[in-house]
């Protein structure tokens, strides 16, 4: 909708390019579409670029990031590059603080660990709506194939483009017994280990 409206690009051709077989095939990833490897950064477009072109620098841009800072490191943390960005994809859409994603990534963490299902907010909503800090009772009760309340584990490909430091969260998440956490009115968000403890916080921080 940013390149639509600045008249570079038109949405719906671009959004077909990010999910071009061909396209995907070339730049080496194994997914639906190109997101989760579309890295945030700021890009000049050259004129006369097309979506292709454009696609092929950002993911160029990602392959950079993720070769200098986690190259072999999902290997160590017994995780695949996917599941990584998909975890990272999630991390960045509930994280607004840049010290609350280790912590957010460890609660995901102690709950795959336990087979408990994810139950991220963001997930609920996407192919939706984009997520603006709310979810719905319908939200939740959505059959969709990435809502994390239905399902059980990660969801099948990432739901956003994650920044490096919610890379870095997704593999070395914080050693936490968290299980819970919920959103405080400034941004940041209160973790709990256990479910009686985070009823309490739901009631505090969000009971209005």
């Amino acid at each position: 909708e940013l390149l639509e409206g600045r008249g570079l690009f038109k949405k719906d051709a671009f959004l077909r390019k990010c999910r071009d077989q061909a396209l995907l095939k070339e730049l080496g990833i194994n997914g639906r579409s190109v997101e989760g490897f579309l890295y945030p950064s700021t890009y000049t477009i050259q004129p006369k670029m097309s979506e292709t072109d454009f696609i092929r620098m950002m993911v160029k841009h990602f392959d950079k990031v993720y070769s200098d800072r986690f190259a072999g490191r999902t290997d160590m943390a017994g995780i695949s590059k996917m599941a990584v960005i998909t975890l990272a994809s999630i991390i960045e859409k509930e994280a607004a603080v840049p010290e609350d994603r280790p912590l957010i990534a460890s609660v995901f963490k102690n709950r795959l660990n336990i087979k408990m299902p994810l139950q991220s907010d963001p997930t609920a909503v996407y192919g939706e709506r984009a997520f603006g800090g709310k979810v719905t009772r319908e939200d939740i009760q959505r059959k969709n194939p990435y809502n994390t309340y239905r399902i059980g584990g990660l969801p099948p490909g990432p739901i956003g483009n994650p920044g490096g430091d919610s890379i870095e969260a997704a593999i070395a998440p914080a050693s936490t017994g968290y299980l819970y956490f919920v959103a405080k009115k400034d941004g940041t968000h209160y973790f709990s280990k256990t479910l009686e403890e985070h009823n309490r916080a739901v009631k505090r921080y969000l009971k209005n």
